[in-house]
């Protein structure tokens, strides 16, 4: 066990009962400078033609990476357990999420 493992093991997180609800995203924007790499997540509604950003994430280099690791640490194990992914390629796919069509009408 290396000393950030040692660390860690103390660490306590708090989740409070409003951020525990979380935010539904569809949608995020992914900007970075010499610094930092900011996350948006935003959510797309049908029949609105803006997507509202409902969360900001700021990250140093070292921790998007980190994050990046863990993201695809985490897909491995999720694939494992319940199959692949599938991220449709073009109109003949069959999607596992419904499609909006932004800035189109929308129906009841």
């Amino acid at each position: 066990m290396n000393e950030n493992e040692k660390k860690n093991q103390g660490l306590q997180i708090e989740l409070t009962p409003d951020v525990a609800q979380g935010e539904y995203a569809n949608f995020a924007i992914i900007t970075h400078s010499s610094s930092d790499f900011i996350i948006d997540f935003a959510r797309v509604l049908p029949g609105l033609p803006k997507a509202n950003v409902k969360s900001r994430v700021i990250l140093a280099p070292e921790h998007a990476k980190r994050l990046l690791g863990a993201l695809q640490e985490n897909i491995m194990r999720y694939e494992h357990e319940f199959g692949p992914i599938k991220i449709p390629n073009g109109q003949q796919e069959p999607r596992t999420i419904a499609p909006f069509n932004v800035g189109g009408g929308g129906e009841a």
